[in-house]
């Protein structure tokens, strides 16, 4: 399947690291592609990137999509130079076994192995994992393990982003899709009535902290949040029960989910722009979890808030899957619902 976006900067976006509070390599990629598109750009102190098209009316939107990633700090080095780890975001350990990490020290990125028992030496009685419980395994004597990584260096999971039918699988898709897409959106934007913060967040998976930080720079008439959501729609769990969305159904206009419900008018008018615009969407109910619309709603008061995801197979691990198509729906809707914000619309209560 060939898509209709540019693949090329989604690898790039999905394969550079950046965990939570170390999204550096991201921000430079953000600003750069950024920069030719908004009136002004500028970093806040926590990290945030706001990229903002100036409007015609005296109307603001901000749209925000987080670049950070999951990922795990240094917590000691042993005596045999196995590198434990503490998480930085929700991980599953039944997902990292035998999964290859980049250790990221101030002087290099170290490629590093994380253990798995071979099923030779199991006997049937081995409890779960826990986070804790996982090391990687440099290939290095201790002397010099000990010597190269320091207590605090950022681990990420090391992985390709690849067409797999008619979808893109790879890590960090949570959030470099949505990242992806509102950047894309960006490009697509010309001189719009509403003011328009394109705001690309930090430390999301610890917390929403870069979203409810915005409020010192940015004060929107309306706040508008993208993140993935979850797609159950394969075999293992309960279509009936655990159902959220489908890929390939279109992009997914939040209703709720664990920290947010959004606002009524607000996710009406985006299925009647999906509607006129002939884009396809489905609803989303997420029982848990969280995104920054919860940030931005927490942050700014009483604003109206809307959200807008990408259906998205196997989160938080490395091969999480979206559906191309679904892609382009998100960036189609995310364009026609901030070209069509003039002030006008009421999502007073």
């Amino acid at each position: 399947m060939e898509f209709d976006f540019d693949f090329d900067l989604l690898c790039e976006l999905t394969e550079t690291n950046g965990a939570a509070g170390y999204e550096d390599r991201i921000r430079e990629i953000v600003r750069r592609e950024m920069e030719p598109e908004v009136d002004e750009l500028h970093t806040d102190a926590m990290g945030n990137v706001i990229g903002t098209i100036e409007g015609t009316e005296d109307y603001e939107v901000a749209v925000a999509a987080h670049m950070d990633e999951i990922g795990f700090m240094v917590r000691y080095v042993d005596d045999d130079g196995f590198v434990s780890l503490d998480a930085l975001g929700g991980w599953d350990p039944r997902v990292l076994r035998a999964q290859r990490v980049t250790v990221h020290t101030d002087d290099e990125d170290l490629t590093g192995v994380i253990g798995s028992v071979p099923p030779h030496l199991l006997d049937g009685d081995e409890g779960e994992e826990d986070v804790e419980d996982i090391y990687v395994d440099l290939g290095l004597p201790a002397d010099e393990a000990d010597e190269r990584v320091s207590v605090g260096d950022i681990v990420t999971m090391e992985q390709t982003t690849t067409k797999v039918g008619n979808n893109v699988s790879g890590k960090a898709l949570d959030d470099r899709i949505c990242l992806f897409s509102m950047l894309e959106a960006a490009k697509r934007i010309e001189n719009p009535d509403a003011t328009i913060h394109f705001c690309a967040t930090v430390q999301e998976e610890v917390g929403l902290r870069g979203a409810s930080a915005l409020g010192v720079d940015v004060d929107p008439d309306l706040a508008v949040a993208l993140d993935v959501t979850v797609a159950n729609d394969f075999p293992a769990v309960s279509k009936k029960r655990d159902y959220v969305t489908r890929l390939g159904d279109g992009t997914a206009i939040k209703l709720k989910d664990g920290s947010v419900v959004t606002t009524p008018k607000v996710h009406k008018r985006m299925r009647s722009v999906a509607e006129a615009e002939d884009i396809l969407y489905q609803l989303e109910v997420l029982p848990s979890g969280g995104t920054d619309t919860a940030g931005f709603q927490n942050t700014y008061g009483a604003k109206p808030v809307g959200a807008i995801s990408i259906p998205t197979r196997y989160l938080h691990s490395v091969t999480e899957s979206a559906n191309g198509d679904d892609v382009s729906a998100t960036i189609d809707l995310l364009t026609a619902f901030l070209e069509t914000e003039d002030g006008e619309h009421d999502y007073s209560l």
